[in-house]
């Protein structure tokens, strides 16, 4: 039951025709990383390239690239896994369907690693410059380990039950690690890893650390996971894989995954950090260099038939949406048991993930009353910005349950934008959270890792009709042009290219909203958004979040028509102003390298490896 290591998946993969190998020869920096999201994007098979130019070892890519593909690889174990989650959401079932859960002793037992004296993982040893280098965007660092299994254990309580393991970053070459002796080890807030490294510093010992690659899919899968505080993932992993997670002793340092493909085993010290970036991450744009930990490495294992699993990140969609799109199959009915009072929240993959989440909440706090207000919505949002990853969450939109049309939902982002924009008091229902923590790679904040937030409220009947049309009259002033009408009830412009200092707000913007509210039938458009390319921005809906969602910090960057603050409280008058332009102190955008582009189109000709599916 389940793959234990990458060349078993592998094998299946290619046994059912979804894996291609490329004996031609490609480049680990830049080429490789281009060919995974062109076969990404066109919706294709698993990837193993078997002549990576300047490494020994065979990197494999895409292996989570599809959903058929997920549940493919996990189609043994993934209904009782399922069913395990709608158990505790409801202990009932148990007694209701017991022939259902016939399974679940069997796959408690396989949450409890087993400790055994060796694996296939410790069998040969090497070093930090040996292993693959894959560089993704032209502009990273260096090169980097893109699907690490990040293993640590609380210094306070070592052992499985107090492990964690996380998906971080980590740079194997490039800015002023020490070659072979140092990698950098980059870990965002609110990660479990964090825990570690405090209570270690708390304690004023080194926290040890080992970076795994490969092994069973599950362990991959498990690093993703968003599982509660004091739920270790490596017990995930083996109730996902199907058999327990065998894990090597190793005298003086932490177990290691006896199937892995490679595993860097290591150690943070106290009051050492280095540059790390800059790194093209899954918001579309680089996230800079900054000083993070450092990892001394003391030892690089692998496995004689080694693959160095890999994907790249970048602007959604990517292979990590998979990822998301599993993780909600798996723990959609779980949210109301975590959050009381919030049945449905959406993670906007195409704004990033946490620039946007969307929710549904209940409204009962004042049942009689004559007009829901968002009253029990803010409590429901307020512990959304308390609780696990979606404390990260910048901007949030909540509606009421009881104002859904029938089959609405809140991953039907058109339909929830209308009913939202239709039911919102401007006036009333925008509640910021100014100079509070946000997510590290967010660059629109006031500095890395604050910023602010803003929780948006919607409850009641409906208070306008939403606009199609431009308003007649509209008059821009200069360097605005390029008005449309993106949806019912949000407009889209060209603004000036934005010259402010960060923690700055901009007059230019501040006078586009006094225009606007004397603006007849403005208040139609509740939301206009001021960006670089308005045409861009409003050809999709993809387009629109990305910009809208990633290029703005709420607080800075919302301006009103009838803006005003009473008693510490912003509203507006007749619509909100997100000016969604890139700013002086933003990260880049991505952007692909147009000759190594060149190169992967060869691949795809008649002839090539690739013809046929890019």
């Amino acid at each position: 039951m389940g793959y234990r290591n990458t060349r078993d998946c592998l094998d299946a993969l290619e046994a059912k025709g979804d894996l291609v190998r490329i004996d031609k020869s490609v480049d680990a920096e830049l080429e490789i990383g281009a060919i995974q999201r062109r076969v990404f994007q066109a919706k294709g098979p698993a990837l193993l390239f078997n002549n990576v130019r300047g490494c020994r070892f065979p990197m494999a890519a895409n292996i989570y690239g599809t959903r058929e593909r997920m549940r493919f690889i996990f189609r043994d174990t993934l209904e009782t896994v399922e069913r395990l989650m709608k158990l505790k959401l409801d202990p009932m079932e148990l007694l209701k369907h017991p022939w259902r859960y016939l399974k679940a002793p069997v796959t408690a037992w396989h949450t409890l690693p087993r400790r055994v004296g060796s694996g296939p993982v410790t069998a040969n040893e090497t070093t930090v410059s040996s292993l693959p280098r894959l560089k993704s965007w032209p502009m990273d660092g260096g090169a980097y380990v893109t699907l690490p299994q990040v293993y640590s254990e609380d210094p306070s309580n070592p052992g499985f039950a107090g492990s964690n393991l996380g998906m971080y970053r980590v740079q194997l070459t490039g800015n002023e690690y020490e070659k072979d002796r140092e990698v950098g080890l980059h870990y965002q807030i609110h990660r479990g890893i964090g825990h570690h490294h405090a209570e270690a510093i708390r304690r004023g010992v080194p926290l040890k650390v080992n970076v795994v690659v490969g092994g069973a899919p599950s362990m991959t899968l498990a690093a993703m996971m968003p599982l509660p505080e004091g739920l270790a993932e490596l017990f995930f992993a083996g109730a996902l894989g199907g058999h327990r997670i065998p894990m090597v002793r190793r005298p003086g340092g932490l177990p290691i995954p006896a199937q892995a493909d490679f595993c860097i085993c290591g150690h943070v010290t106290l009051g050492e950090e280095k540059p790390e970036g800059p790194f093209g991450d899954h918001l579309g744009y680089y996230s800079l260099a900054h000083g993070f930990p450092v990892l001394k490495v003391d030892k690089v294992f692998h496995r004689d038939d080694a693959v160095w699993p890999f994907t790249t990140v970048g602007r959604p969609p990517q292979e990590d949406t998979m990822f998301g799109q599993f993780v909600h199959e798996l723990t959609a009915e779980l949210v109301p048991s975590v959050f009381s009072g919030v049945h449905e929240v959406h993670a906007v993959d195409a704004a990033g993930v946490h620039p946007l989440l969307l929710a549904v909440g209940s409204e009962r706090y004042v049942p009689y009353a004559a007009e829901r207000q968002p009253q029990e919505l803010l409590t429901n949002a307020m512990a959304l910005l308390g609780n696990t990853q979606t404390s990260l969450s910048k901007y949030v939109l909540i509606a009421a349950r009881e104002d859904l049309p029938y089959g609405l939902t809140c991953h039907d982002v058109p339909g929830f934008f209308r009913h939202l924009l239709e039911r919102a008091d401007l006036t009333r229902d925008l509640h910021f959270i100014t100079r509070t923590t946000i997510d590290t790679l967010d660059y629109s904040g006031i500095s890395l890792n604050q910023g602010s937030k803003l929780v948006f409220a919607a409850a009641g009947s409906r208070k306008r009709e939403l606009g199609t049309e431009l308003p007649s009259g509209l008059d821009l002033p200069r360097g605005f042009r390029d008005p449309q009408v993106f949806a019912p009830g949000i407009l889209v412009l060209k603004g000036p290219k934005h010259r402010r200092k960060r923690d700055q707000q901009d007059p230019a913007l501040e006078r586009l909203g006094e225009l606007f509210a004397r603006v007849e039938g403005i208040e139609r458009f509740p939301m206009i958004v001021v960006a670089d390319d308005a045409n861009f921005t409003a050809a999709n809906w993809d387009n629109f979040l990305w910009v809208a969602f990633t290029r703005s910090d709420p607080a800075t960057d919302i301006y009103g028509a009838g803006g005003f603050t009473h008693a510490k409280h912003w509203g507006a008058e007749k619509a909100i102003v997100i000016d969604a332009r890139l700013k002086t102190y933003h990260a880049p955008p991505l952007e692909p390298d147009p000759e190594v582009e060149r190169r992967v189109d060869e691949l795809g000709a008649k002839g090539g490896p690739l013809h046929g599916i890019i």
